[in-house]
């Protein structure tokens, strides 16, 4: 099992691949990453909302443990997400993270999610918000194998 992000948008920008790539050399399954990037609607609100929704339920397994990114969300420390990621892994369930569209996501996909995640109360660009979800995602690594990249 791995860890699966479904990202609606664009392709990585080139800086925003360079610096993933930084993270994904390191990382090992069962951390390791990959990203499926769905295309965004053309339209805007609640229609692109639901568009963009009806994309990413289909390309959920039955039983992923779905992680949701949401401004919204619950905040957590580093330590309890390297927790919150290696429990399904461990017990053979895939892990799938979501970051929605500019418009977020319909109620079909916040009801699916298993775990609703705010990186922040800001709202952060979501080419940042895939660098940030690859250098956590290291981090869980290192805090699960008691190496020393976090620092309590």
């Amino acid at each position: 099992m791995a860890i699966r992000v479904l990202a609606v948008g664009r392709k990585h920008e080139s800086w925003v691949l360079e610096g993933i790539s930084r993270y994904e050399k390191r990382l090992k399954k069962p951390f390791d990453v990959t990203w499926q990037l769905i295309p965004h609607s053309s339209r805007e609100g609640d229609p692109a909302r639901k568009e963009e929704s009806e994309r990413l339920i289909p390309r959920l397994a039955g039983d992923d443990f779905v992680v949701l990114l949401d401004e919204r969300g619950k905040a957590i420390d580093s330590p309890a997400l390297s927790r919150t990621l290696l429990q399904p892994l461990e017990h053979s369930r895939g892990v799938t993270v979501i970051i929605g569209g500019a418009y977020g996501v319909d109620g079909s996909v916040h009801a699916r999610a298993d775990f609703v995640w705010s990186l922040s109360p800001l709202v952060f660009p979501h080419q940042l918000v895939r660098l940030i979800l690859a250098e956590q995602v290291y981090r869980a690594q290192e805090i699960a194998g008691g190496r020393s990249y976090h620092h309590d």
